[in-house]
């Protein structure tokens, strides 16, 4: 009885390394196909609702749960840079950092507009409703990389901080706008209790958005010669949330299909960020 025991202890040994060991390939595999310029960078992730008021307002707070719950189970560090709460749930605006290596070339998988189908908790007549969020990602841009920003181009408001984070700091205009004012960017943190370290955040958040802007313009002008041209517009939606009358969740550039929706909304959206790296990847990368 001993000897079987000592191999059923063996046999758990092996079965726990071997999981571990196909975890640890599959990673190398997904890494492979990041090979982007700033894939390897830290993420800066902002998430806005569509129109509907609250019902998106109240999605848009869903997926960041989601992001956040992703982040937590890769190890990856999150901080919040500025979150507007919505008037009866859910929030206006959020940008956030995601710390960790790959994490932009991961999240790039996310950019596009999600789709929520449910039963409202804010209908009283218990109707199905349809809601959009935006996600945007952009790389977290190391100071070396040439952004020119003249001065000149700034706008710099100075606020009250409110909502999350902002809660304990209120007692003074801390919270920091910066408007770039040829491109109508705009780059808010109200995390920080110093107005100085805000501006420095809200600066980093600008120098980002601006980067990314520079590369989509490349892109498009490479798109246009190629007849090629895509954008990211309310009703072009990357992915379906479906929560009645059936629950499934899908992905409408990889058809993948995950039924399970609970585990994707508590973070485990690996399958889509894998589909859509193996896509890109077919494409030529784009």
């Amino acid at each position: 009885m001993e000897w079987a025991r000592e191999g059923e202890s063996v046999e758990s040994d092996l079965e726990t390394h071997l999981d571990q060991w196909e975890g640890e390939v599959e990673q190398a595999e997904i890494q492979k196909l990041l090979s982007g310029e700033h894939d390897q960078t830290n993420a800066i992730v902002s998430i806005h609702p569509g129109a509907g008021g609250t019902e998106s307002q109240d999605w848009a707070e869903m997926l960041l749960r989601m992001y956040l719950r992703w982040a937590e189970k890769r190890g990856f560090k999150t901080e919040m840079i500025d979150y507007q709460e919505g008037e009866e749930a859910g929030l206006k605006s959020v940008t956030f950092n995601v710390n960790g290596d790959y994490a932009y070339g991961y999240l790039t998988a996310e950019v596009g507009v999600h789709r929520l189908v449910r039963i409202s908790p804010f209908d009283a007549a218990k109707r199905r409703h349809t809601s959009f969020a935006s996600v945007f990602v952009f790389p977290e841009i190391d100071e070396e990389v040439k952004v020119e920003i003249n001065e000149k181009d700034l706008r710099i408001d100075t606020y009250r901080s409110s909502g999350r984070g902002g809660q304990h700091v209120n007692v003074t205009d801390s919270a920091v706008r910066i408007t770039h004012i040829p491109t109508g960017i705009v780059a808010q943190c109200q995390n920080e209790r110093s107005q100085h370290k805000n501006k420095d955040v809200a600066m980093k958040v600008l120098r980002a958005r601006l980067y990314d802007l520079r590369l989509r313009e490349q892109q498009e002008r490479f798109d246009a010669m190629h007849d090629e041209k895509k954008e990211i517009a309310w009703g072009s939606q990357i992915r379906s949330y479906v929560f009645q009358p059936y629950r499934l969740i899908k992905d409408h550039r990889t058809k993948v299909e995950v039924g399970d929706v609970d585990r994707v909304m508590d973070g485990d959206i690996e399958p889509f960020i894998k589909a859509f790296l193996l896509s890109r990847r077919k494409n030529g990368g784009k």
